[in-house]
């Protein structure tokens, strides 16, 4: 089976209050147990703020380090999860399902190769 990474785009800034959040959570944690469920989890996690980030960049021979994203943006990834499905569509059903767990927008991408151990 193809493997998928869905990537959740959050807005920048603080994080909805615990009311609006906490239901949103046991939705997403719904969806993962389905996941499991059917087999399709791999694994899924959440990310600390983009100002945790530390970049690693090669220029002439050098790696440099600088702090936070490389992107610039009005959103960023604040979680993901990788399954496993057997073709697009079945992947893009799981992204439609967490789109609306999270209700933030969901990047559904295939993964070119998987190293392992």
């Amino acid at each position: 089976m193809q493997q998928y990474l869905l990537s959740i785009y959050q807005p920048d800034g603080n994080p909805p209050p615990p009311e609006i959040l906490q239901p949103i959570m046991r939705d997403v944690e719904a969806v993962n147990a389905e996941l499991r469920e059917a087999g399709a989890w791999v694994f899924s996690g959440g990310l600390h703020p983009p100002s945790t980030a530390t970049v690693l960049r090669l220029k002439d021979d050098e790696v440099l380090t600088t702090d936070g994203p490389y992107a610039e943006g009005k959103e960023h990834l604040g979680g993901f999860a990788v399954i496993q499905a057997p073709d697009l569509d079945a992947a893009l059903a799981w992204g439609r399902k967490l789109a609306r767990a999270v209700t933030l927008p969901i990047e559904v991408r295939p993964l070119a190769h998987v190293s392992r151990g």
